[in-house]
Order: structure tokens, then sequence, then C-alpha cells
């Protein structure tokens, strides 16, 4: 069995990979910004912000849940999501680190 494409980069490319993807749809990025205004919410509370259906509500923020991006408790029949703060401030750094790498060119195409 042949190696996995993924095994020719380091953990933390594939795992700004994946969260890069998470990010990769403009209602994920509306949820991100919900939460970080409101500090938490109810997912009812979210689904009246986009327009967009419960269902694909749901969908988004279990993609941003398996990304580690958002995390969720149960209280009473409902679920209220928040920003994961151990994960957002990892990616914050690498992030930070990676942009802050870049040198302005001297001469560029």
């Amino acid at each position: 069995m042949g190696a996995s494409k993924t095994d020719f980069f380091t953990q933390d490319q594939v795992e700004l990979a994946a969260v890069a993807k998470a990010l990769g749809h403009p209602a994920r990025i509306a949820i991100i910004q919900h939460l970080l205004k409101v500090n938490s919410c109810v997912c009812g509370d979210i689904v009246s912000e986009l327009p967009l259906a419960q269902p694909t509500v749901s969908q988004h923020l279990k993609e941003l849940k398996n990304a580690g991006l958002i995390k969720g408790s149960i209280e009473g029949n409902a679920i209220c999501y928040c920003i994961n703060e151990v994960t957002w401030n990892k990616y914050k750094e690498i992030l930070a680190a990676l942009f802050g790498s870049y040198k302005t060119a001297v001469k560029c195409c």
C-alpha cells in the first residue's frame, strides 16, 4: 500500500489545511464571526443570523466542530456553540507565523 499524500507534509501543514478547508465556505466564516461577536450562541440564534435553512446551518456547524474551531454543549434541548479557545489560539499563532514570514521581495513578477 502506498503512502498517503499527506505523509509528505508536516503535521502543522496538514492540520492548517484542514482548518482552512473548514473555513472555506462563506457561511462558516459568518458563523465564526457571529460567535466571536456574541461569545456564545444557541443554534437557533445562528439560524436566524444566516439566510440558510436549519439543516444547512447544522451541517456547517458540524464541519466547524469537526475541525475543532468551535465546541458545543447541550443545554436542555438545545446545543450552545462557542469558539474553542485552545484550537483558536493554536491556529492564530500558526497563521501569524505563516503570514509574518513573508518578506517584501526586491523584485517580483
